[in-house]
């Protein structure tokens, strides 16, 4: 009987075929050191011709995926697990923490495809789409805090894991998400006393930040319960840093826009004003005399998800976000 498989036109039958016999490997259907079925099966079984299995053979042979001798055929020479890595928009700092985290738990044996999506529903659904049954797991942030894909139930929830975003229902994957909204409540409750000498708390939050929208509500209550006057700009930039006043910003290019503006008025951070950054990065340890930052442990995230892929262990977890208090508030 033959394998129902259509090739395509998006490459050769060579390639088509190479990625099939590649991803029979990846799943464990043709062991490390067992003999693939041979050129002539093959040919029968989807259909092609024997040069066709030949240079699929030559391809995969030269990625080291199989081998040949006399008398032994083709064979599996290593059973390399791939991992598919979608992530958020472009490079960030704290990001590059949680990949360099990740791939330092893993051994060699461990190939990982890195991807990233720019927050945009059309292409996150193009990415994971080609890139279903062609991995042995998918490590992924969404594309929303609070939209579940309906292509991850086409992924098996063992080989499935979220990370970051997660405002929905997903009680049968593995996950391991930040809380934007009591997290973010509790945090700036550790800075209640820092915050209280300001006149006002300004949250930069642009209109079209793709930053979950529960951070601005769970703003709006901690400033009510604390009897705080509060604002939220929806402003692109600060253009006008103001004496007395603390400011919220999850852009790492706000928080330099702001300490340059200040300089210009000959303006003091911690002392005329205040900063509160989203997401901690290496570089707000050094700025001004350091810039006090909320944000969850990346390279704990980073870990946890190396653990659910060595382990095969289900993970269900919201991180906590941590405040690093520096001088800027």
């Amino acid at each position: 009987m033959k394998d129902k498989v259509n090739f395509g036109q998006q490459s050769t039958k060579v390639k088509q075929l190479s990625d099939i016999i590649e991803q029979d490997i990846m799943m464990g259907k043709y062991k490390t050191d067992t003999s693939l079925p041979s050129i002539n099966h093959l040919s029968k079984a989807y259909n092609v011709s024997r040069d066709t299995v030949f240079k699929a053979f030559s391809d995969l042979r030269e990625r080291k995926l199989i081998d040949s001798t006399p008398g032994k055929g083709y064979y599996v020479t290593n059973r390399q697990e791939k991992i598919f890595l979608l992530l958020l928009d472009e490079y960030s700092p704290f990001k590059n923490t949680l990949y360099n985290s990740f791939v330092r738990k893993l051994s060699t044996s461990y190939k990982v495809d890195l991807w990233f999506h720019q927050y945009n529903e059309h292409i996150f659904n193009t990415i994971l789409h080609e890139a279903i049954g062609r991995y042995n797991y998918y490590v992924v942030m969404n594309f929303d805090n609070e939209k579940f894909s309906p292509l991850f139930n086409k992924i098996n929830p063992s080989r499935l894991l979220l990370l970051d975003f997660g405002k929905f229902e997903k009680e049968n994957y593995s996950y391991i998400c930040q809380n934007f909204d009591d997290e973010f409540y509790n945090a700036l409750t550790k800075l209640t006393d820092r915050l209280k000498k300001y006149r006002k708390i300004v949250f930069q939050f642009p209109t079209d930040s793709k930053h979950p929208r529960v951070s601005a509500d769970s703003f709006r209550q901690y400033c009510h319960d604390n009897d705080m006057v509060s604002e939220i700009s929806e402003q692109e930039d600060i253009t006008y840093v103001e004496n007395g006043v603390a400011y919220i910003v999850i852009r790492q290019t706000d928080v330099v826009n702001i300490i340059k503006r200040s300089r210009e008025k000959g303006m003091k951070c911690g002392r005329d004003f205040g900063i509160i950054a989203y997401n901690d990065t290496p570089a707000y340890e050094v700025i001004d005399d350091g810039i006090t930052a909320l944000s969850v442990n990346w390279n704990e995230m980073g870990k946890q998800a190396a653990k659910f892929i060595l382990t095969g262990e289900a993970v269900r977890t919201y991180l906590h976000t941590e405040v690093h208090l520096r001088n800027s508030v």
